[in-house]
């Protein structure tokens, strides 16, 4: 019974609420003489804080257009825009900048979207050792990370030396699909000297090319190692989350002008890699064991950064030069 007098009083509250706001959205159209689109685009700044109120106001809307606009095709974006001026009765020559700002909104509200849809298809996609391009683009990756050391076999203990498990790395691929392979080679490729050294510094002290002198220096002499390609698979995981649950919201509005592509995402995925890895270091575990507690307080890290309308994660590598510092 008091469950039932809990449920009913938040479903009375939420339709008080949602009433009191519609009245609150009339009176201020009345006063104002612009509709809440209007207000939005004019009084907030471009980015990520002006973008996610459009979504919410459009999403919350009574209108049906409204409601839709938000996943129509891209190519349908600028009718949708007319459209919905029309139904707002605003004259786009007196106002020429609002369809212009609504249309950058909609290009990032509709390409993030997309952007999860492109995601999971790879997440989807399972790595097939009888498929020539996925062959390929895992030999690329030994390339890049190793490109002094020639692989042996396609077989072979050595994927262990970039953090694989086994001597057949397609095992690791299962959780997150082709995206892992993806991600792994995107970053080994575009940002070569980066990744090696991220890799070389993951190894344990005792198996690192660095003298003890030197791991001393570098503040890591008691650093413990972890596998780097399993890392990145589990940073994959990492990003994918954060994306779908649309914490990445606020990085991608703030830093893609138009629609968010997989190069962000991927980009994204560096970053993170990056910043784990620095993390991994100051946060000096006794052990791997302790992998998820310092995963999981660097995932509270990431999303309290995140919680900021303004803010825009900010890489400082080749991969990321790309990205629009906000």
């Amino acid at each position: 019974m008091k469950h039932f007098l809990r449920m009913l009083i938040q479903v009375c509250l939420y339709f008080y609420c949602k009433f009191l706001w519609r009245c609150l959205k009339f009176v201020m159209r009345k006063l104002t003489g612009r509709c809440e689109l209007q207000r939005i685009c004019y009084n907030t700044k471009p980015g990520a804080s002006r973008t996610m109120k459009i979504e919410t106001s459009l999403r919350d809307s009574k209108s049906k257009l409204l409601q839709t606009s938000v996943s129509v095709h891209p190519d349908a974006i600028e009718k949708t825009i007319e459209d919905i001026m029309e139904l707002k009765k605003i004259n786009a020559d007196i106002n020429p900048q609002l369809g212009i700002s609504l249309q950058a909104c909609l290009l990032q509200i509709v390409g993030y979207r997309n952007l999860i849809a492109d995601v999971e298809k790879l997440r989807r996609e399972p790595y097939d050792s009888d498929n020539p391009q996925h062959e390929e683009m895992l030999l690329k990756l030994w390339k890049f990370l190793k490109p002094n050391t020639p692989l042996e076999s396609r077989i072979s203990k050595q994927w262990c030396e970039i953090g694989f498990q086994g001597d057949d790395p397609k095992t690791d691929f299962r959780g997150m699909g082709l995206l892992g392979l993806y991600n792994l080679q995107y970053f080994a490729e575009r940002d070569a000297a980066a990744a090696q050294q991220v890799l070389s510094d993951s190894l344990h002290p005792k198996c690192s090319k660095f003298s003890k002198a030197e791991w001393e220096k570098k503040r890591m002499d008691k650093a413990i190692g972890y596998s780097f390609a399993i890392v990145g698979i589990n940073i994959t995981d990492l990003a994918y989350n954060l994306l779908v649950s649309g914490a990445l919201k606020t990085h991608f509005y703030n830093i893609a002008p138009e629609a968010p592509t997989l190069s962000h995402f991927q980009q994204t995925f560096c970053y993170l890699m990056h910043e784990f890895h620095k993390f991994w270091i100051e946060e000096d575990p006794m052990d791997i064991m302790e992998f998820n507690r310092v995963r999981e307080k660097f995932r509270k890290r990431i999303i309290k950064q995140l919680q900021n309308p303004d803010m825009a994660l900010c890489p400082h590598f080749a991969a990321s030069e790309g990205l629009i510092n906000i």
